[in-house]
């Protein structure tokens, strides 16, 4: 397997997944950007270590990053070779785990998505299932037990050079501002071998649930499963929550966890509705969560705030981008309400950060009107530059 694992097209394919990721740099400050001149020059140093024996990684860089509820999340960034090689053992192995899983697993999967989990989700309502188990796990990517999850990898992976690798990649420390920790648990969120991993011991949970018969939907960590009454859907949710302490060593999140009807319940971003027809019945459309449009809006504040060292162009792309990826995933929602109030928050703060307050009333009349004209463009897909070009008119 390991032969597999660094073959030239292999690696060559790592390479080029990890580039496309992008991400940050890891302890060794070498950047994805340079991966393309550096790797080849250690590539065959870096084999050899690797079949004596003699590869150690390089310790993982903590990074914090901002979660919605106003506190951190810590990430593991191991570096950015350490990252090519985890993504080549990735590509070798997930095939002999990937069909294996269940068809209600959307998280991290070839032709599975958020949107599909949802749309499963939906449908279980539509059936009357509308006493969910929400259930949150605590912390899980800093939780896993290792020997639990390497157990379940030698079922499959019986070279042992290969689980040499990951059992290193599991165990390397963490270095927080500046000093080494020890981890004896869990698997670092910036690995391109973590989904994979999250997902091979969640499987024992999606077991676990087929074999109660029940209807769940998981993607990733994040799972719930649908019940028809109250009383049953407590009984669930004590026996998964037995399970996954006893069985898989995870524990759930007690004040995120509990018991929702439709109208109460977020599942990836989307919120669940009533609508009211004549002739149909329990029958829910998919709306935009509360705290989807928080993030976006914090997104789009962070792109127009005025102190920020950015050029018009530059910020008018990242909108267009934001725009395009936010749009495209919450597509069939009812927006368009919110859509034009958060567009004029958005045009008058633009206005503010390129100089426009202060002008005289006929002069904003036509900053208006230009900058509709504008918005046109730019949602119609007119040229960039063009649209910019425009811009500048409209605000200088």
């Amino acid at each position: 397997m390991i032969e597999s694992v660094v073959h030239p097209y292999n690696l060559q394919k790592a390479v080029e997944q990890v580039i496309s990721n992008k991400g940050s740099a890891g302890v060794d400050g070498i950047k994805t950007t340079q991966l393309k001149m550096l790797f080849p020059q250690r590539k065959l140093q870096l084999l050899e270590a690797i079949r004596q024996g003699n590869y150690h990684p390089q310790a993982i860089l903590g990074v914090e990053i901002p979660k919605g509820n106003g506190k951190t999340r810590l990430l593991g960034v191991p570096t950015t070779t350490d990252r090519v090689l985890q993504q080549a053992v990735s590509q070798v192995i997930a095939p002999l785990f990937e069909p294996k899983f269940n068809n209600n697993s959307y998280g991290f999967r070839p032709n599975k998505n958020a949107r599909q989990a949802v749309g499963q989700a939906r449908e279980y309502i539509h059936q009357r299932l509308n006493h969910i188990v929400d259930i949150d796990l605590k912390n899980f990517f800093d939780e896993v037990d290792h020997c639990l999850l390497l157990n379940l990898l030698f079922q499959k992976v019986k070279c042992k050079t290969t689980m040499r690798l990951i059992r290193q990649w599991l165990r390397v420390p963490i270095r927080i501002n500046g000093k080494l920790q020890k981890r004896r648990k869990g698997v670092p969120q910036g690995s391109p071998l973590s989904p994979l991993l999250s997902n091979i011991l969640l499987d024992e949970l999606d077991k676990e649930m087929t074999r109660r018969k029940l209807k769940f939907v998981r993607y990733a960590d994040d799972f719930s499963i649908y019940c028809k009454t109250h009383n049953q859907a407590k009984a669930t949710e004590v026996v998964i929550a037995k399970f996954l302490k006893t069985k898989l060593q995870l524990t759930i999140n007690k004040e995120k966890s509990g018991i929702r009807r439709p109208v109460n319940f977020t599942l990836l971003g989307f919120g669940f509705v009533p609508t009211y027809q004549r002739g149909s019945k329990n029958q829910y459309q998919l709306v935009v969560a509360e705290k989807a449009w928080k993030k976006l809006k914090e997104r789009l504040k962070s792109i127009s705030r005025k102190t920020a060292p950015v050029k018009l162009e530059e910020r008018i792309a990242k909108i267009k981008e934001v725009q395009r990826g936010w749009l495209n995933y919450f597509r069939g929602t009812s927006i368009m309400g919110k859509l034009r109030d958060l567009d004029g928050w958005l045009r008058n703060r633009l206005r503010y950060a390129f100089g426009t307050i202060g002008k005289s009333l006929k002069e904003r009349e036509r900053i208006s009107y230009d900058w509709a004209l504008t918005k046109t463009m730019l949602m119609l897909g007119a040229e960039h530059g063009k649209a910019v070009g425009q811009l500048h008119r409209v605000l200088f």
